[in-house]
């Protein structure tokens, strides 16, 4: 019992409600709490590292006020782990799923290689409310439309239940550790970091509160005012679900308790959380999705690849001249995160509009967004791009114009990001000059662009493509 166990930590940055980390507490061993710098880590966008090397200190800070150190490694996971064994005389090691298929295969390799020298080690369930192979309909092995797959999770109970954590027993030694400051996992930010900062919702304190909030005030408003880009009308829970630091069951149990008191809107809140179930989901069955055209009859789709393609570079600074694009993209470059409306008219537009592959706007998202998600990521742009599982047609082109109409008839999204319209009456309009690269050249007195594309043309070529197709 004086031996201790290892509790690894990846994208569960948060205490309470911890399958795994409730396992290493109730053994009555020594916890030790390590995070690991691996490759994965290395490999991490700007904004998705930044975000992480904020979360981690806050978790730091956390464990502090429990009376333990959290230690920072660098190097890959089994040379890491199997050091920290040795040092410490450790004798089990736990860990929580990410469900990512490389990262499976990896923690397939590290779990036989510590249980043939002895140790226990178990994984435990934590990112999901489902694991991603315990879902299935009877014709098949995996389901690849979403509505067959919420009807199935919709009367499913969810894995595990909440949990509460009040003593965390530690070593008493002090173990060697890197200083998280000499990660210098926020340095690819340089001056976007100062703005983006301002909207963070750092920690599972602030999650929980966010989320009570959200039940509380805006949760019976769900169906429609989640369309509204203008409004604080969704939960804002991504950046928190991303990196762990709130439990899917508790944000399921909280919508689950609204739904049954009367709000229905609710249920539209609960389904969003299972969208995010099917795209672990398909990573788990097709890990192509992540990197790869899911319909592979695409393959052969002819578009643009070039990434440094003006039209691209435009879309990418939002400089289009079509404002829900441009105030979509600035808003991301402020805030860090992207209202769901505008990921879905900026993804529409660069994939048909100007028949960029979804793999350049994937890549451009993975860079800069605070709430970067993998699996819902890769599976929201091939959605959008026509190459995904349970796709929009296709042939669906949206006009960015028209669903500015549609959601912003008052323009209050367009003039909060875009000083072209509001001059610099909007502080948060303003805040993008200061939050872009300057090698971009682009200052506040710049005129509005003219559109890239005319948006007919650019519907007309992108339905001629497709009529053209190869598939």
């Amino acid at each position: 019992m004086n031996k201790p166990i290892i509790y690894w930590i990846r994208r569960d940055l948060r205490i309470q409600n911890n399958p795994a980390l409730k396992f290493a507490i109730d053994s009555g061993q020594p916890v030790i709490p390590v995070f690991i710098k691996d490759e994965f880590v290395e490999n991490l966008g700007s904004a998705p590292k930044w975000r992480l090397g904020l979360g981690l200190d806050h978790l730091a800070k956390k464990y502090k006020n429990y009376g333990l150190d959290l230690v920072f490694r660098t190097g890959s996971a089994e040379k890491v782990l199997t050091e920290l064994i040795s040092e410490t005389h450790a004798n089990q090691v736990v860990w929580g799923r990410t469900y990512l298929p490389p990262l499976n295969d990896r923690d397939t390799l590290i779990k036989t290689a510590l249980k043939q020298r002895g140790l226990l080690v178990k994984s435990f369930p934590g990112h999901l409310l489902f694991e991603p192979w315990t879902v299935s309909p009877k014709s098949s092995e995996f389901f690849k439309v979403y509505t067959p797959f919420w009807k199935a999770t919709r009367q499913k109970d969810p894995i595990g239940f909440e949990t509460k954590i009040s003593k965390i027993i530690g070593v008493e030694e002090k173990l060697k550790s890197e200083d998280l400051e000499d990660w210098h996992l926020g340095s690819e930010m340089s001056c976007g970091s100062s703005v983006v900062r301002h909207y963070v919702r750092l920690g599972e304190d602030a999650a929980r509160e966010r989320l009570n909030h959200f039940i509380s005030s805006n949760v019976m408003y769900y169906s429609t005012s989640r369309d509204i880009p203008s409004l604080d009308g969704t939960s804002g829970l991504s950046e928190n679900l991303s990196l762990g630091e709130i439990s899917p069951i508790e944000c399921w149990n909280a919508g689950f308790k609204a739904f049954e008191e009367g709000h229905d809107a609710a249920e539209i809140f609960l389904k969003e959380l299972v969208w995010r179930e099917f795209a672990y989901h398909l990573a788990h069955h097709t890990p192509r999705i992540l990197d790869s055209n899911w319909r592979q009859e695409w393959n052969n789709f002819p578009w643009n690849t070039n990434d440094k393609d003006q039209k691209v570079i435009l879309w990418q600074q939002g400089r289009t001249g079509v404002p829900f694009v441009d105030a979509a993209m600035r808003e991301l470059y402020v805030t860090g995160r992207m209202h769901n409306r505008g990921r879905m008219i900026v993804a529409s537009f660069l994939t048909k509009h100007l028949m960029t592959h979804w793999k350049i706007g994937l890549k451009w998202f993975e860079n800069c967004l605070i709430d970067w998600d993998p699996a819902s990521n890769a599976m929201g742009w091939q959605w959008s791009a026509g190459s995904g599982p349970d796709a929009t047609p296709y042939f669906r082109v949206f006009n960015p114009n028209t669903q500015l109409e549609k959601f912003d008839g008052k323009y209050e999204y367009r003039d909060t990001w875009l000083t072209e319209f509001s001059g610099k009456k909007s502080p948060k309009a303003l805040s993008f000059f200061d939050a872009i690269p300057k090698k971009w050249k682009i200052t506040p007195e710049m005129e509005y662009p003219d559109p890239v594309v005319d948006l007919s043309e650019g519907r007309a070529a992108a339905l001629d493509a497709y009529k053209n197709r190869e598939f």
